[in-house]
């Protein structure tokens, strides 16, 4: 599955990216993770199955997914908790993005 980490400029969804794919790789699960940003939304979607949000981007969150439907509307979306940014692993955004793909953990 690949999953793209969306904020705002791709800083901080650059470290949760990585952190995620950590996470996923000591899981043993075939995940890719990478970091957009909101202005590259459109551009960075082929082949993604999931878009993670940032939680400060939550307010944004409708014209978020009107970007991701307008490409692909079989793309999932879901809001990563704030305690999954401030988290030192990925664990948290692991479950988020399993729980967003309906895939058992």
């Amino acid at each position: 599955m690949e999953i793209l980490v969306v904020c705002g400029a791709g800083a901080s969804s650059t470290f949760i990216a990585l952190r995620l794919r950590r996470s996923a790789a000591s899981r043993g699960l075939d995940i890719t993770a990478r970091a957009g940003s909101l202005e590259l939304l459109a551009s960075s979607l082929a082949g993604v199955a999931l878009v993670l949000v940032g939680p400060h981007l939550a307010d944004r969150l409708d014209a978020v997914q009107a970007i991701v439907r307008s490409v692909d509307d079989r793309i999932a979306i879901a809001v990563l908790p704030e305690s999954a940014v401030a988290s030192a692993d990925g664990s948290l955004a692991l479950q988020t993005a399993l729980d967003a793909a309906g895939v058992g953990s």
